[in-house]
């Protein structure tokens, strides 16, 4: 007698049942249509055309823009997103952004959405850094390409933007944040520093000490979806593969000293409900907090932690953007 062994296989992704009822159903209907039967990328062999396909699905369509441009630095490059018509009399406040993707993935394309939406909606240039990318370029790299890219600013932004050097804000998400979050800590340390006049950060890596078995808060939403622990392990591994890295401050921004942390400019922080970045998040809106810095934090609720690049499909990744632009533009140009 012959037996039938078939295997059916079933989703590569599933949400896990203890985290189906607190999640939006429209992420639950996405999710299960788009990205359930997706390999997870850190379970595949390290391949750099892993970097060809969008990071996350569902972003919206970029918003039209007066004039796009590509600059050199010495190892990266920016490109740059200029608002049409005429610039204000002092000239185009400046956004200086950082992308996601674990400093592993993404690239300068993969945020143009977001940064269109912050240029037309903020009235500003948005200064987009393609920094260099782990595993190839570890730490210290993409802070290197961040620093190079505010040098450049400050040389650079009047001439060949317009823009005006006292209206800087910085900002990033993911890895990006935690990218943006080190260059308004290094630029509050410049003799001459930048006057950053805000920073935002949308679902920030502030804390790469962090795991299921701290305080950190990963255990709490270890079984979300798509920012599992192990990933989040395989981005951190990848961009900081010695430990005795991992609590320098411009690696985990939450440990910076506290004097230094008093010199940040207002902050805005936005996190996900269910990421497993939530908490180091909102911890290091109190740290801030602490040290005297205005802060404002948002916490969206019942999202994982990719919402922000999910704003085609999701009405809170639209509500994410909308409240992350008025945040800029109210910086910008307070009432």
């Amino acid at each position: 007698m012959t037996l039938n062994t078939q295997v059916v296989e079933g989703p590569k992704q599933p949400i896990h049942p203890s985290v189906l009822p607190k999640l939006d159903p429209e992420y639950i209907a996405f999710h299960n249509e788009y990205v359930a039967n997706v390999v997870p990328l850190h379970t595949l062999p390290w391949d750099p055309a892993i970097r060809n396909t969008p990071a996350v699905p569902g972003t919206s369509e970029p918003l039209k823009v007066g004039k796009t441009q590509d600059f050199d630095l010495s190892k990266a490059k920016i490109r740059t997103f200029t608002p049409e018509g005429p610039s204000p009399q002092d000239g185009w406040p400046g956004f200086i952004f950082f992308h996601g993707g674990g400093w592993t993935l993404g690239n300068i394309a993969s945020a143009t959405s977001f940064c269109t939406n912050m240029a037309i909606r903020a009235k500003c240039v948005v200064i987009s850094v393609d920094y260099r990318l782990a595993p190839e370029n570890p730490y210290p790299s993409a802070i290197e390409d961040a620093v190079d890219a505010l040098h450049w600013v400050n040389m650079n932004g009047e001439k060949e933007l317009g823009v005006n050097l006292n209206q800087i804000a910085v900002g990033g998400t993911s890895s990006g944040g935690n990218i943006a979050a080190v260059l308004a800590l290094k630029n509050a340390q410049m003799d001459i520093p930048i006057p950053f006049i805000f920073q935002l950060l949308i679902v920030p890596v502030t804390d790469n000490t962090a795991d299921v078995a701290t305080s950190s808060g990963w255990a709490d939403n270890q079984f979300s979806p798509w920012l599992s622990p192990a990933r989040m392990l395989w981005f951190r591994n990848n961009y900081l593969p010695n430990e005795e890295d991992l609590r320098k401050w411009d690696a985990s921004p939450i440990f910076a000293p506290d004097d230094l942390l008093a010199k940040l400019p207002k902050t805005w922080i936005a996190v996900a409900e269910l990421d497993i970045l939530k908490e180091e998040g909102i911890n290091y809106a109190e740290r801030i907090k602490k040290a005297g810095v205005e802060v404002e934090i948002h916490v969206y609720k019942g999202v994982p932690h990719p919402l922000m690049a999910m704003d085609g499909v999701l009405q809170v990744g639209k509500q994410l953007v909308t409240d992350a632009a008025e945040a800029l533009k109210n910086a910008f140009y307070p009432q």
